[in-house]
């Protein structure tokens, strides 16, 4: 059966992080390891990454039915992440400020989101404090800019902008595995992790070594490193997990495993991705308590 995508959009994902989730993670802040059975898989997260102009070597492949694989690497390799690895994405500016100049309350505030339409803007939960907004360069682009907005008393402050890779194709409002391109929603942010320690981030961060990632992207671009900080959007996915889980409550065929991650240079199957050093300022920015959402798709669509 099929669900359009509308449906997500005007039925976000609105499910806190658990206090019966917090017993996975040890006094280091890391989740337990990844079973077994999942790195036998060499689970790839659909949506983040997957091949472009050539396949990770001696990487097995996932089962049929998921979307856009790019292997994960066994469970052997190394848990660190090679030099040099998140290169900056087309486009970037060269932004260097850090999450504290981003939130910083000297900052011009305005009453509402800008570029956000009365349609976009009623799919953001009351509660939300901090949005995260990723605004197409058009439908087709696989290029974006990134706004960290947080809620002060005088209204929503802006951080810094960052450029940004979506899908190959763009975006869409009906994402199916494999399409290639980037959902169009409104999508709570509740889980976090990488190939890295934690860079100090207050949501729920699982350290794991299947998050090493091999092969090449789409413009032949190296994919290692991708993987070393990521946030788990939660577009068909179960919240309150590693972004590792497998859960797909729509169905495999809806796709899933859409991260923020770290940028390779090129466009990815459904992921947004930003430089190494955005994502671990995001990270830190990030506050569940502040009940954070990404809000994300071309400028046209968010403006409806």
């Amino acid at each position: 059966m099929r669900h359009p995508a509308k449906h997500l959009v005007k039925h976000p994902v609105r499910h806190p992080v658990k206090p019966s989730v917090r017993h996975l993670f040890s006094s280091a802040g890391s989740r337990l390891p990844v079973p077994a059975a999942v790195l036998a898989l060499a689970i790839t997260l659909a949506g983040c990454g997957g091949p472009g102009t050539g396949t990770a070597a001696s990487v097995p492949s996932v089962a049929a039915g998921a979307q856009d694989v790019q292997a994960v690497a066994p469970a052997t390799a190394p848990a660190t992440a090679p030099a040099g690895s998140g290169p900056t994405a087309a486009g970037e500016t060269g932004e260097t400020g850090t999450a504290a100049e981003a939130a910083d309350p000297s900052a011009s505030a305005t009453a509402v989101l800008p570029g956000l339409g009365p349609r976009t803007l009623a799919e953001i939960p009351d509660n939300a404090r901090q949005v995260v907004v990723v605004t197409g360069k058009d439908k087709n682009s696989p290029q974006s800019q990134v706004v960290l907005y947080q809620r002060t008393d005088d209204g929503w402050t802006a951080g810094q902008t960052w450029a940004a890779h979506n899908a190959l194709k763009g975006w869409t409002d009906d994402h199916y595995a494999g399409d290639l391109h980037s959902p169009i929603g409104v999508f709570t942010l509740s889980d976090a992790g990488g190939l890295l320690a934690d860079p100090g981030t207050k949501l729920p961060y699982d350290r794991s070594r299947a998050f090493t990632v091999g092969g090449t992207g789409f413009e032949g671009e190296p994919l290692a490193g991708s993987f070393d900080y990521v946030v788990a959007i939660d577009y068909n996915r179960k919240p309150g997990t590693s972004p590792l889980d497998w859960t797909r409550p729509l169905g495999t065929g809806r796709g899933g495993g859409i991260w923020l991650h770290v940028d390779h240079g090129g466009p990815t199957h459904g992921c947004v991705s930003l430089t190494k050093q955005h994502m671990k300022e995001l990270l830190l920015a990030l506050d569940p308590a502040l009940h954070p959402v990404v809000v994300m798709g071309d400028r046209t669509s968010l403006e409806r």
